[in-house]
């Protein structure tokens, strides 16, 4: 997907409580596009907290999300988002015309081992660098960065 403008593409990442895995999608967004794609996320149900386990298998691959907060997805970020991932929000996620969606269908790191985790931080990985080839970025980082 490519723009003729030069407004970068947008992405909203959704899941329920906005602590691990749409957070850890935001943080692999930001630091593979170097900032050519401009990242959202939200929960349909916030969480007071990051998920620790998921800030903590970010930081083993160089990514901080420390300093992200849970919260709500707002009708802004919606309209704005060219695509919308969601996470497991199921029929609380919205859903507007003209929208590219995708659904992600990834294991909640919510109470899981470090190693279940670091699983979950290494497809959502994958699955980001694919969108962000969709998008024909041009700044791809290379795997292992």
């Amino acid at each position: 997907m490519t723009r003729s403008d030069d407004i970068n593409p947008s992405v909203l990442f959704l899941c329920v409580h906005n602590a691990g895995r749409s957070q850890m999608a935001a943080g692999w967004l930001r630091h593979l596009s170097d900032a050519s794609i401009d990242v959202y996320s939200g929960g349909s149900n916030p969480a007071g907290d990051l998920n620790e386990t998921a800030v903590a298998a970010m930081e083993e691959v160089g990514i901080d999300i420390a300093g992200e907060q849970p919260k709500p997805w707002t009708d802004a970020e919606v309209r704005r988002a060219d695509v919308i991932v969601s996470m497991g929000c199921g029929d609380t996620c919205p859903v507007y015309q003209g929208k590219r969606y995708l659904d992600w269908d990834l294991t909640d790191p919510a109470g899981q081992s470090i190693d279940v985790v670091r699983g979950v931080r290494d497809d959502i990985e994958q699955r980001v660098r694919e969108l962000i080839v969709s998008f024909d970025a041009s700044a791809v980082a290379t795997p292992g960065n």
